[in-house]
């Protein structure tokens, strides 16, 4: 339980300081598939392909460090 939550920290340690100082990856939420709507007085945006991506990457993550 102590490892997991160890690893959890650092990883929303390392997304938070990308997020602080500005890092943009590439591609990230302007992939084919996200959801994009710009109207007169509205802009929706759902990036869901960007979602399922991370989401794969993710539980890849977990599931090789879960491996022991």
């Amino acid at each position: 339980m102590g490892k997991l939550l160890l690893i959890i920290g650092s990883i929303c340690l390392i997304a938070g300081l990308l997020i602080s100082f500005g890092i943009r990856i590439p591609y990230l939420g302007k992939l084919p598939g996200d959801i994009s709507f710009k109207g007169e007085h509205f802009q929706f945006y759902f990036p869901i392909v960007t979602c399922i991506v991370l989401s794969i990457i993710l539980s890849l993550i977990f599931y090789l460090f879960s491996k022991n």
